[in-house]
C-alpha cells in the first residue's frame, strides 16, 4: 500500500496550481491496489477539462514521485 504521507506531500505540491484557478483537490482514499482516489472541488469540480487536470496533471506528477502508483481516480 502507498504511504499516505507521501501522497499528501505530492498533493500539497500540486495544490497551489489548482487554487490559482479557483479549484482544489482532496485525498479521499488509497486502495490496496495502489490507486489514489481524490475529489476535485471548487472550479476543478465543475470544469469540463477536469479529466485533463486529473490525468495530465495530478496523476502524472504523482507517478513521477511515486512510481508504484497505478492510477488516480476522481470520486
Amino acid at each position: 500500500m502507498l504511504d499516505r504521507t507521501k501522497v499528501e506531500e505530492v498533493i500539497n505540491r500540486i495544490r497551489p496550481y489548482l487554487r490559482r484557478d479557483g479549484g482544489d483537490v482532496e485525498l479521499v482514499d488509497i486502495t490496496d491496489e495502489n490507486i489514489v482516489k481524490v475529489k476535485l472541488v471548487g472550479a476543478c469540480g465543475t470544469c469540463p477539462m477536469s479529466i485533463l487536470t486529473l490525468k495530465g496533471g495530478i496523476e502524472a506528477e504523482m507517478k513521477k514521485a511515486i512510481p508504484e502508483l497505478k492510477a488516480v481516480e476522481a470520486v
